[in-house]
């Protein structure tokens, strides 16, 4: 038995374990079998075998057969052996292996060993071939300065010697230099040059110098007059061999250049910041694997790669850095001046806030609001009977109207809270709270309206506690002013609390830095364009500066303070309409002086792409599931689509914000656009391409959009005021909701007989044993209390007669529409469907 085999050997007990071999020099001497029973020592043929128990064995008469133990036949004995042959063998096999193996790797190494001897000769060779190549190269400087020197000290030694020698010496050695142009002498530079020939012809040949004199028939068949080089050349040959033994010849050393790296550019672009040929940046982006031309646009990742190789560093930008340009400078302390401050009225609808602002600028604003309600926000300036200046906010406290009032909570210094002493805190009340709290500014609370008989201050101020807003008279820290605004009660004792409060704030501000500001409002003016309201914060914004706010850019054109008058600059604290945008901005947006309109144009293109990337990464579905639920969601609801104009860009996002709300889980309202200005023919073509009304909200439709949607059939509807608008979008979206269908059962019936008549078929005869049972009403089958059929009657009968109702207690005969089915004992349940038309609440 081997040790791979697994299995027992036939005839012996016991586990493979305990089947022993014995080697020796590789050579087996036995096998050694125990059993339950005795230990058997297997030979070898040729050897003897014993039993450990000394019983008699007998021996074989064959001389070359060995002894078999008890109970094993030859054949296994042979079987046995012949596997421990086989393993004996795969030992070998396995160790030949090896040794292969190990022989290769050993040949590998060597290989490797003398590829590596073998570049160490080639670059020893490489570097001692480029060491003989610069010494002869300084040898050759060396000689070439010398000559240099040499014909410079000859010449130097010539022209002293023609000085010092009589003038009919100098006219013989003229002479017999040969003829001259004219017949006259030579001047002094050709016989320079002439010299400079002979003496190049001396030292390198005829086909190194110059050719001196004029080219003669004798002279060109002599071969002399070949092509020559020029006398420039000749110096710019000289010049270079002098500049090289100077060592002014050598090649300048690389200027590394820090490369701005945006997120993608172009390869030929990327070329010229690195001031290396183009063609040298695409080889280097093949040798990497990128069979790019000099005009493709390759990722920031692979840019820095090739920057690196050409040993140059990278500097990673992003789109976003053009807006580094907005100066962001911190004022110093003795810059700041003090500012006014900034006051924002607050509070529920119909409270009397701007009636409040009235009688403090004596004004009548609300007089010209629609439905005496404030849809805008306002931006006044007001000065006291004792000098101060104050800026007003005036924001709407309808419900539609929240970013209003977030947007007026956040530019503002101090928040006057208006509560009507006749009706308490209120839902808008309770909003204004929370949006002065979250922008961290003092409150001072105006109870109005104390003049009417159900006023009750005490009342607004027990109100006020459940919101954690406590008054001076209760121990709190918040101010608290009783006014009327009808009749002037309280108004100076208001202004005195603002002026303290203000004074506790110590507001300052620098006027001598670019401004900074905020947009209250913005709208599109017929004749003006677009105009924002702007709160100045810092700095001050004069006419002509360059301006960028959100996605819009322009230049001051004109500054129009709140009462009107065109203002050559406005400083910290300071509304003012600025005219000369390129378009009309987002309300809450903030504008920002530049120094060059490049800049703006830049800043204004990258905020506008990037919120169409946001408008784009929102409304798209990133996953084949997501595509699919979000198809099958739009399928399940129903839409309202509309096209929302407005007069100012604060009540177009209002409404938008209130549409949004309207609806459920089955309808929904889709504002397909929203702007500022009047309706136009492009509003009209949107309307009538996705068969949506236009709401048109303070503003009207000029003459040919007017004409435009009654020839296409384009409903425009006008409102001024905002409840309106939505009350009629929610009538309109109810339209869309599916009826709802309610049951009311009638009765019951017992079928006791059932008959077939001819030509009818099964016709239950039924006793009526609860309410009554109508020939148009729905019926149920019913079996051991299990709805089995439900559908209606084909026909309804007492006694023969056709009959359209039986009443309770009263038999009747009835058969089913289309079923017959019906055993007797089955129950019929008659029931009658009532539709109800739903609303949205």
């Amino acid at each position: 038995m081997s040790d791979t085999d697994g299995k027992k050997p036939l005839g012996l007990r016991g586990t493979p374990g305990q089947v022993k071999q014995s080697f020796s020099h590789g050579r087996t001497k036995s096998v050694v079998v125990e059993t339950k029973r005795k230990r058997v020592v297997v030979p070898k043929p040729g050897a003897a075998a014993s039993s450990s128990e000394g019983g008699s064995g007998k021996v074989s008469n064959q001389p070359n057969q060995a002894r078999r133990p008890a109970g094993i036949s030859e054949a296994e004995l042979e079987r046995r052996l012949a596997a421990v042959r086989a393993a004996k063998a795969r030992e070998a096999e396995e160790a030949a292996a090896r040794a292969a193996e190990e022989k290769a790797r050993e040949e590998e190494r060597e290989r490797r060993r003398q590829e590596i001897e073998q570049r160490e000769r080639e670059e020893a060779e490489r570097e001692a071939a480029r060491a003989a190549r610069e010494a002869e190269e300084a040898r050759r400087a060396e000689e070439a300065e010398e000559a240099a020197a040499a014909a410079k000290a000859e010449t130097r030694a010539e022209a002293t010697d023609e000085k010092a020698a009589p003038r009919g010496d100098r006219t013989e050695k003229s002479a017999d230099r040969g003829p001259t142009r004219g017949g006259g002498a030579p001047t002094p530079r050709k016989v320079d040059r002439e010299r400079e020939d002979r003496e190049g012809r001396g030292k390198k040949g005829d086909a190194g110098g110059r050719r001196a004199g004029k080219l003669t028939l004798n002279a060109a068949l002599d071969g002399e007059g070949g092509r020559q080089r020029s006398l420039a050349a000749m110096k710019r040959k000289q010049e270079r061999a002098r500049a090289k033994a100077l060592g002014q010849g050598q090649k300048a050393e690389k200027q590394v250049r820090d490369v701005q790296l945006p997120e993608t550019i172009v390869v030929q672009e990327l070329a010229n910041r690195m001031a290396e040929r183009a063609a040298d940046v695409v080889k280097t982006l093949m040798k990497m694997g990128m069979m790019v031309a000099m005009n493709q646009t390759i990722d920031a990742d692979t840019a820095e790669l090739v920057i690196e190789e050409f040993g140059h560093r990278a500097v990673r930008v992003s789109d976003a850095d053009v807006e580094q340009v907005i100066d962001t400078v911190q004022d110093r302390e003795e810059d700041l001046l003090p500012r006014p401050p900034i006051i924002t009225i607050m509070g529920h609808v119909d409270h009397g806030k701007t009636s409040l602002l009235d009688k403090i600028r004596q004004t009548n604003v609300v007089a010209g609001e629609a439905g005496g309600i404030t849809q805008h926000i306002g931006a006044y300036q007001v000065t006291t009977e004792s000098g101060a200046v104050l800026t007003f906010l005036d924001t709407p406290g309808h419900a539609a109207f929240t970013s209003m009032r977030a947007r007026g909570a956040q530019v503002t210094d101090i928040v006057v809270l208006v509560v009507a002493a006749d009706d308490s805190v209120m839902p808008q009340t309770v909003e204004a709270i929370n949006h002065a709290k979250a922008a961290n500014v003092p409150m001072i609370v105006a109870i109005n309206k104390c003049d009417r008989p159900a006023a009750d201050p005490n009342r607004v101020r027990t109100e006020l506690l459940n919101h954690e807003v406590v008054v001076e008279e209760m121990g709190g820290d918040v101010q608290a002013v009783e006014v009327s605004a009808m009749t002037g009660k309280g108004i100076d004792n208001l202004l005195e609390a603002i002026a303290l409060q203000a004074e506790m704030l110590e507001l300052k501000a620098n006027p001598n830095r670019a401004a900074q500001g905020a947009v209250i409002e913005a709208k599109l003016d017929v004749g003006r364009g677009p105009v924002a309201t702007v709160l100045v914060q810092h700095g001050t914004l004069k006419r002509g500066d360059i301006f960028v706010v959100g996605e819009q850019w322009g230049k001051v054109r004109a500054l129009i303070n709140d009462k009107g008058e065109r203002v050559d600059e406005a400083g910290p604290s300071v509304p003012v309409e600025v005219l000369g945008l390129n378009g009309t901005p987002e309300a809450g947006d903030v504008l920002n002086v530049v120094e060059t309109e490049a800049q703006a144009r830049e800043i204004a293109a990258y905020r506008e792409q990037a919120a169409k990337d946001r408008r784009a990464a929102a409304g798209a579905a990133t996953t084949l599931e997501q595509l699919m639920a979000k198809a099958k969601a739009d399928q399940d609801v129903a839409e309202l689509p509309v096209v929302v104009k407005a007069d100012v860009q604060g009540s177009a996002e209002a409404i938008v914000q209130a549409l949004e709300k309207v609806g459920n889980d089955e309808v929904r309202v889709r504002v397909l656009h929203y702007g500022v200005g009047a309706v136009t023919d492009s509003d009209v073509g949107l309307a009538e391409a996705s068969g949506a009304p236009i709401l048109a909200f303070n503003v009207r439709a000029n003459a040919t959009a007017r004409n435009a949607a009654s020839q296409k059939g384009v409903e425009i509807r006008y409102y001024s005021i905002i409840y309106d608008l939505i009350d009629d979008i929610k009538a309109a979206a109810s339209g869309l909701l599916k009826a709802e269908v309610r049951e009311n059962f009638i009765g019951y019936a017992e079928i006791r007989e059932v008959f077939k008549v001819t030509g009818v078929g099964k016709v239950a005869g039924c006793l009526v044993t609860e309410g009554v049972a109508r020939r148009s009403a729905g019926v149920r089958l019913l079996r051991d209390n299990v709805v089995i059929h439900e559908g209606t009657l084909k026909t309804l009968k007492r006694f023969k007669d056709e009959v359209k109702e039986v009443i309770s207690g009263q038999e009747c005969g009835m058969a089913f529409e289309n079923y017959d089915d019906i055993r007797q004992g089955d129950v019929i349940e008659i029931f009658e469907r009532e539709t109800v038309e739903r609303t949205l609440e």
